[in-house]
């Protein structure tokens, strides 16, 4: 994206407090902003999980949930959801829930720099394959849940830190979720 990227500012109680350019924004130090995170299931009952490209600036090439990012300013979030759904793995969602509401937390990568969100997390489904884009993707793999939750359980360094976390919160991962069910 050539424009420059804004993300909302919270304080510790979720209220907005600002905006910031992405860009500045994670570091070593980074500050409480809002995000959010998206599991994508197909008509099969998989799970949409992606690598994250070579470059990025946290968990590079870390192995994570089908996207994430940034509601811009004034932007509602299932419609950053749909955007970066579009932009990211080249997916248009449908019947997008939210899951977890008030999911949050504050991991550090190995580099040293800090993701500190508040990350509302949403389930949404697809029957199109992924065409990602190489700046933010990696690779993919459709994956049946319970083999996923066996290896976040026995593995969790090989992923990101939010994906272990929502993992170990989501019905997505219980051995019969009503997600799984619905077709």
């Amino acid at each position: 994206m050539s424009e420059t990227e804004y993300v909302v500012l919270l304080d510790d109680f979720g209220n907005e407090i600002g905006t910031a350019p992405k860009a500045d924004v994670h570091d070593t130090d980074t500050r409480l902003h809002l995000a959010f995170s998206c599991h994508v299931v197909n008509s099969q009952g998989q799970v949409l999980v992606t690598r994250r490209a070579l470059h990025k600036k946290t968990w590079p090439g870390v192995w994570t949930n089908s996207f994430c990012g940034h509601p811009g300013p004034g932007e509602a979030v299932t419609a950053a959801v749909h955007r970066r759904g579009e932009f990211e793995v080249g997916l248009r969602v449908r019947d997008v829930e939210l899951a977890l509401p008030t999911f949050r937390y504050r991991a550090v990568d190995a580099s040293g720099i800090v993701e500190h969100e508040i990350c509302p997390v949403y389930v949404a489904r697809t029957d199109d394959e992924p065409q990602p884009h190489p700046d933010e993707v990696a690779e993919y793999r459709w994956v049946d849940p319970l083999e996923l939750a066996a290896s976040l359980e026995s593995t969790p360094w090989a992923f990101s830190p939010w994906l272990v976390l929502q993992a170990q919160q989501l019905h997505l991962f219980d051995p019969a979720p009503a997600v799984r069910r619905a077709s």
